[in-house]
């Protein structure tokens, strides 16, 4: 008998679920602030991670930049600290106008650090600096992701396991870095940066796809853990996006008759999108809303009528062009180092 009042609750409690996902849709929460927390960001001295530093920026929040190119990464700091200035610019000086507070004073903040996520002891030693000089964090974003651009046959083993290091095993270790204070403190925010890629997959790119579902598993399971331990303070949000115009996939490109259907991504509408799921505590993103339909679809249909509809869009031949052209770029380097 009690099994079947919890089995009556439980359906309750899904179907309540399913209402306040619809209320969310319809109605936009609420942003949580920020401002003055520390915030780490892998892979921030391009791409998604540059836009990633820049909007959390404009929220004043306390930016911690990892990257492996020091140039870079410190390219990113400036315009970090341009837009710092403009915010500081912009605040007002009197100490009351109008019957309004003064604004507490915004004090800039960011941090600058070389490393190499696909190798734990540089992430390890790295969070340590972290701690020592900035202090705990509040917020990490697991950005960092690199693509081979081979062949599975053409592709060197070395390359094929830097793509597992830096866009999957990176993620376990930022996270059992910075985890613990999180537990302690039952507070904070984990949001992986994946991929459409990681939820279906397409032909040419085994290595990152498998690092993609990788990075997809870790964080679901660590978001199941989290649950678990009643840990309600310590949110997830997990970043699907198609592909994004950034040049890490250059080339790409479905069936002309449908490209007008699945463009590139805008980097910056990207982010966007979420960096608001992120400040409501979404659990997951998928840009465009359309991805969303093709995973539920990969779902419940057969494999083959899978394969049908990808040979009808030309999303199994989509990276070929995006292939053919690493190739051609890698040659012509070989071609100049030999010279």
């Amino acid at each position: 008998m009690y099994i079947i009042m919890e089995f009556f609750m439980v359906t309750l409690k899904v179907l309540w679920a399913f209402v306040l996902a619809g209320w969310k849709w319809l109605v936009r929460p609420k942003e949580k602030s920020v401002a003055g927390q520390v915030c780490v960001i892998t892979g921030a001295g391009s791409g998604l991670g540059r836009l990633f530093a820049m909007e959390f920026a404009r929220r004043r929040a306390v930016l911690v930049l990892w990257d492996i190119n020091k140039q870079s990464n410190e390219e990113t700091a400036e315009m970090v600290r341009q837009v710092q200035r403009e915010m500081t610019s912009a605040m007002p000086k009197d100490g009351c106008a109008g019957g309004v507070q003064e604004v507490p004073a915004f004090q800039p903040q960011v941090y600058t650090y070389v490393c190499d996520v696909g190798k734990r002891e540089s992430v390890y030693s790295t969070a340590e600096k972290v701690r020592r000089e900035v202090g705990h964090i509040d917020l990490l974003i697991n950005n960092a992701g690199v693509v081979s651009g081979h062949h599975l046959l053409e592709c060197p083993d070395e390359l094929i396991e830097r793509t597992m290091m830096v866009n999957c095993h990176a993620h376990f270790w930022t996270t059992k870095a910075f985890l613990p204070k999180m537990l302690e403190t039952n507070h904070g925010h984990i949001v992986t940066v994946a991929s459409s890629l990681g939820l279906f997959s397409t032909a040419g790119v085994e290595d990152y796809c498998a690092s993609k579902f990788g990075a997809i598993g870790f964080h679901e399971s660590l978001s199941h853990e989290l649950k678990a331990a009643e840990k309600d303070g310590i949110k997830m949000t997990l970043v699907c996006p198609f592909l994004v115009d950034t040049g890490m996939f250059q080339g790409c490109r479905m069936r002309k008759e449908m490209a007008p259907l699945f463009p590139p991504l805008k980097p910056e509408y990207c982010v966007k999108q979420a960096v608001r799921a992120i400040l409501t505590n979404q659990p997951m993103i998928c840009t465009p809303r359309l991805m969303y339909m093709v995973t539920f679809m990969k779902t419940i249909l057969p494999f083959d009528a899978i394969v049908c509809m990808y040979r009808f869009l030309g999303a199994d031949k989509c990276m070929h062009h995006f292939l053919a052209h690493r190739k051609e770029v890698t040659n012509n380097n070989e071609g100049k180092t030999g010279m």
